[in-house]
């Protein structure tokens, strides 16, 4: 029974190690029961059930408060339920909307579901102190969205007041039935330059017209862009305090039109068009400047709202040369555009592509708003003027091109080649150049004097003398047709709702846009041919809710596809952008402090003392909203750790707004955020919001989808949110995104750059901080110093990175281990695995030639190893008995033999000679037998002669008689030199038999004379 208890115990002790070997999960669903363990009730401390059938009934209305205190439900409870059903009920029938006002009170008192509602979150009040807000989070729960579980995809999309079945979107389509999938390939001229506020990377291809020169990098005109910003001018900086995208220069003109590049699309392939084009052949084109215009009216249908600023497009209008070879009738760019047209036809080009040259121009911002009208006419002026002077410098055109060197498409390692004048370049999209086609010949001489104008001359005089603009540039948008301005004071709390294809409306005292914000990273690495993306979640496959093949969508209104991800030729000639999944909380706005927003530095600081729990999120439906892009929108509760996170940005960094201030302990802030002060949860979409503030958590999927028709859009709808269900179903509480290497516990909140680089990451709880940049990792984490009392021993603070680090920090060993890697671990097995099977094979083979009649393996491997030992143990103290021997001479101190010494033979001998001399004259006086002298010098002759003889035998073979005659003498010297040690003895007295004494080498050596001893 001892044996069986024990053996039991080993096996449990071993599963509970196994099991706490395991790694953690990638995410965590909702669990209330260490809120219930720690507050020792199922109550939290507004006496509101937590758990339990009472929690269930007051969010899902199916159950009797059977947890109150007073036992029983009491009667506003009753009309709370009954009231709340009813709402749902009449939301689900009439296709959402918020309950009328006379719904919102049961006997005269509000139940607080109006937009009136002065509802809190759980656990506050409204006299509460900025402390008592930031110290409040223990008091919200874990998970989120019980209230609508039930709730399929469909109903949830009419709660919140979208319609998600009709497809009422415009198709955009072309009336080309061959053509199903438009696409923005194209073959043109590009503009790009290299400036030092500018992406690095940008190439520099057009040394003629200094783009830089007419756009608004300072923000002296311009209020706001889209995302992309200014398209010209070098691109953007990683770390630029607009927080535009990262881009390198994609300033272009279009000369054809390819489209899609998917052949079952009715596209071109990108072979076929490089076969074209090597078959035709073109001169090079000079273009000339015409003017730059704004307008347009951009699709956010701002225009048509008084109330706020419009927004439009910034072009830079320009022509191709008509010039003309010898004996030509045409131009050289109409023979050209003919000649391309039938290659293209040649070579089975497909449908999708233009039967007609393009409107040459240089688009160089989209979605822009300005400070006011005459801000615009201000910088129309500026711009045509910079516009005028290359007019002045180039009267009949230039040619486009560079000096420099240049290897396509970006980003190739590939040999630059030189880039020269008049080259063509076919653009898969308009950041991306695959290939340069250079022109049949070089350039005249005054095509070369145009081209290196820029660069080789001073031109100082060609600005110094041109003061007006000699063109008509009237009538483009250059905003004399009114006398508008920006009033910041119109600013509402739901503007951070924004079209990011537009430009912002900013508040007051911000004098730059930014694209900087708190949300949650929901990027993920795919499968398919995709950029490089870092896998920050792996609870959600978003490829089920993408058009991969373009079965329903057939083009996008911008130049960028699907954000969750693009791939490298994709027929759309969509930009290849990586995985930019997220879902934006709460926006910053600019970085840069002399405009009006705060230090990147100083929003870390703040960010790592914001207090919140695990971030819970589930979706709730897909829709497409009013400016047509594709949306996933998630639950918003109010009384998650979510929303409270909300509330702690808009107390902590959100603008003054409505007498109400931030307030956060490093004492700094931004106006340029795009959330007031006094915002709240609670003031945000869907039927538990009131619609009027700024909190609405969504993930943008897709930018202006166009689809092939109505009913096209209803059954990709229907699609995705058919695949919503199953997400909801398998996160009823909502779920914790993270994965093993990026926020392995759950639920963390980062802080982006802008839509494409995330750069810091904030662990719930204080858990503490890493960088998290391009992909790779870095964890200068920091915690404030420990909220509890005792330091990192208290178990309060064992949650937090420094306590985490100082207990639980890895062997020496294990880091070893792990930096072998892989190969170098299996390395290690293997050869331990050979050395066992190598030395069990040499054992096993000893064995059977050496082990005894019935022995067993085991008794040999004992008996073999005690004889080695022993052998072992002989071996070592013969071999050590001489240099124990001390070699400075003392009275104790003992000669060393050594055969090989002559000198020291001879100090012996003479010694040995003394000695024989008093063993005879004590026989002389019969005290010692004769015959017990004769039997033991017999024995010690015997003894000694054969250890001369095996010292003799390692001598050569012709001194063999010599070695004798020594054996014989030293024999002779042994025997009377034992006499003398016997007689000696008992002269002295000693009692014992003649026999048994020995000689005392002690003794011998003490009359040994000081010379000999030293030797």
């Amino acid at each position: 029974m001892t044996a069986l208890r024990l053996f039991e115990f080993a096996t449990t002790a071993a599963l509970a190690v196994t099991l706490s070997a395991l790694p953690t999960t990638h995410g965590r669903l909702a669990d209330r029961s260490r809120v219930v363990k720690a507050r020792g009730s199922r109550r939290d401390y507004n006496n509101l059930a937590i758990e339990g059938a009472a929690y269930r009934g007051r969010h899902e209305n199916t159950a009797v408060d059977a947890d109150a205190g007073d036992g029983g439900e009491t009667s506003a409870t009753k009309n709370y339920r009954n009231v709340k059903r009813g709402m749902i009920s009449n939301n689900i029938r009439d296709g959402g909307g918020s309950p009328p006002d006379h719904e919102n009170k049961v006997g005269g008192r509000d139940l607080g579901f109006g937009a009136d509602s002065n509802r809190q979150l759980r656990g506050t009040s409204s006299t509460e102190t900025p402390e008592e807000f930031s110290r409040r989070l223990s008091g919200q729960l874990t998970g989120c969205c019980y209230t609508y579980q039930k709730y399929s995809a469909a109903k949830m999309c009419s709660l919140y007041g979208q319609d998600c079945e009709s497809g009422e979107t415009p198709s955009h389509d072309s009336g080309d039935e061959s053509c199903e999938q438009e696409g923005l390939s194209f073959i043109g001229i590009s503009f790009s330059v290299n400036t030092p506020s500018g992406n690095p990377y940008s190439y520099q291809l057009c040394d003629q017209f200094p783009m830089e020169n007419i756009i608004d990098r300072n923000y002296d005109y311009v209020m706001s862009m889209d995302e992309d910003g200014w398209l010209v001018g070098g691109g953007y900086k990683s770390f630029d305090y607009s927080g535009k995208m990262p881009y390198i220069d994609s300033s272009h003109t279009e000369l054809l039109r390819i489209g899609s590049l998917d052949v079952d699309k009715g596209g071109t392939t990108i072979e076929q068009v490089y076969e074209a084009m090597s078959s035709v052949t073109f001169a090079p084109f000079s273009i000339y400047p015409e003017y730059l215009k704004g307008g347009g009216g951009h699709h956010s249908g701002d225009n048509e709202d008084q109330q706020k600023v419009p927004s439009s497009d910034v072009t830079l209008i320009v022509s191709v040369v008509d010039t003309y070879e010898d004996g030509d009738s045409y131009s050289s760019y109409e023979i050209f555009l003919n000649n391309l047209f039938s290659a293209m036809q040649a070579v089975n080009g497909g449908s999708c592509m233009d039967d007609h040259d393009t409107d040459p121009h240089v688009s160089m911002a989209r979605g822009v708003k300005f400070k006011s009208a005459y801000h615009q006419e201000q910088y129309m002026y500026s711009a045509n003027l910079e516009v005028a002077v290359w007019q002045a410098m180039y009267p009949k055109g230039t040619p486009i091109g560079s000096k420099g060197y240049a290897s396509f498409p970006p980003g190739s390692r590939g040999n630059k080649q030189y880039v020269g004048y008049g080259n063509l370049y076919f653009f898969f999209d308009r950041a991306n150049i695959t290939k340069a086609f250079r022109p049949y010949r070089d350039l005249t001489d005054d095509e070369a004097a145009y081209a290196t104008l820029y660069t080789s001359s001073d031109v100082s005089s060609y600005y110094a003398n041109t003061n007006e603009i000699g063109f008509d540039y009237s009538g483009s948008g250059d905003g004399g047709g009114g006398n508008w301005e920006h009033n910041p004071y119109s600013w509402k709390a739901t503007m951070a709702m924004h079209d990011m294809t537009d430009g912002w409306d900013l508040p007051p005292n911000c004098e730059q846009e930014g694209e900087t914000f708190f949300g949650i990273p929901l990027s993920r690495k795919s499968d398919s041919s995709l950029q490089v993306s870092t896998s920050f979640q792996e609870q959600f496959n978003f490829e089920h809710i993408i058009d991969r093949n373009y079965t329903y969508i057939k083009s996008f209104g911008t130049n960028h596809g699907w954000l969750v991800g693009e791939q490298i030729g994709n027929g759309a000639g969509s930009i290849v952008d990586k995985d930019t999944a997220h879902i934006p909380i709460f926006y910053i706005g600019t970085t840069n402090p002399n405009m009006g927003g705060i230090s990147l530095s100083n929003l870390i600081k703040v960010g790592k003392r914001i207090e919140f729990g695990t971030l819970y999120i589930k979706p709730a439906f897909v829709f497409i909203d009013d400016n047509g892009h594709i949306k996933l929108q998630f639950e918003m509760d109010p009384n998650s750790a979510l929303a409270y996170l909300y509330d702690n940005l808009c107390k902590e960094l959100g603008i003054a707004w409505n007498y109400d201030t931030p307030y956060n302990k490093e004492g700094v802030y931004t106006n340029c955020a795009m959330h007031a002060s006094g915002d709240r949860a609670k003031y945000g979409c869907g039927p538990d919001g009131t619609g009027v503030g700024g909190f609405c958590p969504q993930m943008t999927v897709a930018y202006s989808a166009r689809f092939q028709s109505e009913e096209h859009a209803a059954a990709y709808l229907d699609q995705c949110n058919n695949y919503v269900d199953y997400w909801r179903s398998l996160y009823p509480s909502g779920v914790a995104v993270g994965t093993n290497q990026f926020c392995p516990s759950g639920g963390c909140l980062g802080l982006f750059l802008n839509r494409y680089d995330l750069y810091n990451v904030f662990k719930p709880d204080l858990g503490g901080s890493w960088v998290e940049y391009g992909g790779g990792s870095l964890q200068p984490t920091f915690s404030p110093a420990p909220t509890w009392k005792g330091g990192c021993d208290e178990p309060h603070n064992f949650h937090l990175d420094k306590c985490f680090r100082k207990r639980m920090k890895p062997k020496a060993s294990a880091v070893v281990w792990d930096s072998l890697g892989a190969v170098g671990q299996f390395s290690i097995f293997l050869i331990a695995f050979m050395a066992v099977t190598l030395s069990i094979s040499i054992f096993l083979a000893r064995a059977r030639k050496r082990r005894r009649k019935g022995e067993s393996y085991i008794d040999f491997m004992f008996r073999d190893a005690k004889r080695k030992s022993k052998k072992r143990k002989k071996r070592r103290l013969k071999g050590n008995k001489d240099l124990e021997e001390s070699m400075l001479g003392d009275e104790k101190s003992r000669s060393r033999r050594s055969s090989r010494s002559k000198s020291r033979s001879r100090s012996k001998s003479k010694a040995r000679e003394r000695e024989r001399e008093r063993v005879r004259e004590s026989a002389r006086d019969g005290k010692i037998p004769r015959h017990d002298e004769d039997e033991e010098t017999s024995n010690r002759k015997d003894k000694r002669s054969k250890e001369e003889k095996s010292v003799s035998g390692r001598s050569h073979r012709s001194s063999k008689s010599r070695s004798m005659s020594r054996s014989r003498r030293s024999s002779s010297r042994h025997k009377s030199q034992d006499a003398r040690s016997s007689s000696r003895s008992h002269v002295e007295g000693d009692a014992t038999s003649p026999r048994s004494v020995k000689p005392s080498r002690k003794d011998d050596d003490e009359n040994l004379s000081p010379r000999t001893r030293l030797v």
